[in-house]
């Protein structure tokens, strides 16, 4: 069978680039080794995750704060497996709409293991062994990533765990260890720190979310603390070890002084690499970097002519909404059109609560590179629609650059930031300033007013409700 474009891997990504490419009039086919579509994302990453945050963050809600609102119920408990069914449930709505998706545009789905056998041929080994080959004019290889790990721990995905099996809990652990704090600990760690665990979370960087910028970090490492999450930052984790159902994870802080964790559960979050086994790249002679990843130019095409990498497998911050636009731009490049994609622009998320999310450069970012900004920020405190939610914590900062008022970045804290920061995102692929946001009319009572008085900070340093 020979198909215009063949895609490995149907995450994010994959899927999407496959749906455009039929759209553009292209015969496609995309392979994945697993029985269910998705990815990581839609079986055990994005999805998954959002599902027991949600359920999690309602439990929470009736025992800390219902009484607040006048809500009075016995004492809350909650059925911890009927939270990972509800979170089975959810996967499996959202995958079988991929399915549907392939059906609609008549994208043929081939189950197995892709490998090379030369730039235009791909074999498919299928679970009972059998296998056949599928020629393709040009090929995307989409097939993420996997969770990375420190070199002397033993994941035995019992008690030392990844992500994957921190979905998949049979119990709510007394004491949970995480490795890391970026993104992926802090929203499980939160996960079951509201569901009453103790959790510890780990960082060899001086701040958690170490790539944000540094006031967000210090905001969240507030709220979280207040909320009952332990942090030790500058932390270099040197040993996990297994004892029976304990584990102790020992460490060296900054005073090179040995420190001892012990708990029940240990969750091994310190990032994730480029999944490339069994691909067969070397085969064909596409060239990856010393991280593992497949090296591309700004087509993301590979140096193989005809084959083109996308997603987590490539360079760049490993998200979903990444792979995703990464995918489209492929698909079309390779159906003639002039696509583009501006890296600086895709908003990075943390879905904790409150919720974290940003655009465009830190204050950090801007420092090393010498520009001269200025910026705004307005509490979340200050509006009457948070006070009315009782969502108080956070703000909203705005950077603009100090001459034109072009605006560089925007970060937030607070309910319902995930969504917010599209709002910034939108006026930055305009390259609007802060005193267009700030003249926009917002609605009010909304969180979104916060963006609109951080912008009018940056721009006259004069905000209306502050």
């Amino acid at each position: 069978m020979k198909y215009d474009i063949i895609v490995i891997g149907s995450g994010p990504g994959g899927y999407i680039a496959a749906v455009r490419a039929s759209q553009l009039g292209k015969k496609v086919a995309i392979i994945e080794k697993y029985a269910t579509l998705g990815g990581t994302c839609l079986n055990v990453g994005c999805i998954p995750s959002k599902a027991l945050l949600d359920s999690a963050h309602h439990y929470y809600e009736a025992v800390h704060h219902f009484a607040e609102h006048g809500i009075t119920v016995e004492k809350p408990t909650f059925d911890f497996g009927k939270m990972v069914e509800r979170k089975a449930n959810v996967v499996e709505t959202t995958t079988g709409g991929i399915k549907y998706l392939m059906d609609k545009n008549n994208i043929d789905v081939f189950e197995g293991l892709g490998s090379f056998e030369d730039a235009t041929h791909v074999k498919i080994i299928k679970k009972d062994g059998s296998s056949e080959v599928i020629e393709g004019i040009n090929i995307i290889v989409a097939t993420g990533s996997k969770p990375a790990s420190l070199p002397f721990i033993n994941i035995d995905k019992e008690r030392i765990i990844t992500s994957t099996e921190a979905l998949k809990l049979k119990e709510v652990p007394k004491h949970l260890i995480v490795i890391g704090g970026g993104v992926i600990g802090l929203e499980l760690g939160s996960v079951y720190a509201r569901l009453g665990a103790e959790v510890t979370v780990i960082e060899y960087a001086p701040k958690i979310t170490p790539t944000m910028d540094g006031e967000i970090s210090k905001e969240l490492l507030r709220v979280l603390k207040k909320q009952g999450l332990n942090f030790y930052v500058n932390h270099g984790v040197t040993s996990v070890e297994r004892n029976g159902n304990e584990i102790i994870v020992k460490a060296i802080n900054k005073k090179v002084e040995e420190i001892t964790f012990t708990g029940d559960y240990c969750l091994v979050s310190v990032g994730r690499k480029p999944y490339t086994e069994g691909l067969g790249l070397e085969k064909i002679g596409v060239k990856v970097n010393e991280k593992g990843q497949v090296e591309i130019n700004s087509h993301l095409q590979t140096n193989v002519a005809n084959i083109f990498a996308i997603g987590d497998v490539v360079k760049g911050a490993m998200l979903a909404h990444k792979a995703e636009e990464e995918g489209v731009v492929v698909a079309e490049f390779i159906a003639g059109e002039k696509p583009h994609i501006d890296y600086n622009l895709i908003p990075g998320i943390v879905y904790t609560w409150p919720e974290v999310a940003a655009v465009g450069k830190t204050e950090e970012e801007l420092i090393a590179e010498k520009v001269d900004y200025k910026a705004g920020k307005f509490s979340m405190r200050a509006l009457g629609r948070s006070r009315a939610s009782g969502d108080i914590d956070g703000f909203v900062k705005v950077l603009a650059d100090k001459k034109t008022d072009e605006i560089l970045g925007v970060h937030m804290v607070g309910a319902r930031v995930a969504d917010l920061i599209m709002e910034a995102a939108v006026a930055m692929e305009f390259r609007a300033s802060a005193e267009d946001l700030a003249r926009i009319c917002h609605g009010h009572p909304t969180y979104s007013e916060a963006v609109k008085e951080a912008a009018k900070a940056a721009w006259d340093g004069k905000p209306l409700n502050a």
